[in-house]
């Protein structure tokens, strides 16, 4: 994340092998963002105003598939992170269910590294 390891981040992550168009894109990671943000101000209220206090960062990486999706989101899970995946409600562009963006934090960038470190950026 080439940032201070202690700084707080939000990681939103794509599926690639959906091909979202970026509006559709842009809308999931909406989704993810605001769950990960009600959910970390209510259970990690530390983290949760370090993270705004400098800035909200988000960072949007891409993965190749869902069972990849599910890796990240059962590794953040074990590290005590807080996620949240986007189940669409398929009235556009992918079936209902689908499974579409997960979103990890805000956590200390160290700790999206840990987990994200090897992905590309969206």
């Amino acid at each position: 994340m080439n940032n201070n390891p202690n700084d707080c981040s939000m990681a939103l992550i794509v599926r690639s092998d959906l091909n979202l168009s970026i509006g559709k894109t842009a809308v999931q990671c909406s989704h993810a963002a605001v769950e990960c943000t009600r959910l970390a101000r209510k259970s990690y209220s530390r983290i949760f105003e370090r993270w705004r206090s400098n800035g909200s960062r988000k960072v949007v990486l891409k993965v190749d598939d869902l069972d990849h999706l599910k890796e990240l989101q059962d590794i953040a899970d074990k590290a005590n992170i807080v996620t949240h995946i986007v189940r669409d409600a398929g009235l556009t562009e992918v079936e209902p269910g689908t499974l579409t963006v997960l979103g990890l934090g805000p956590c200390p960038n160290r700790s999206l590294d840990a987990i994200c470190g090897g992905l590309e950026s969206l």
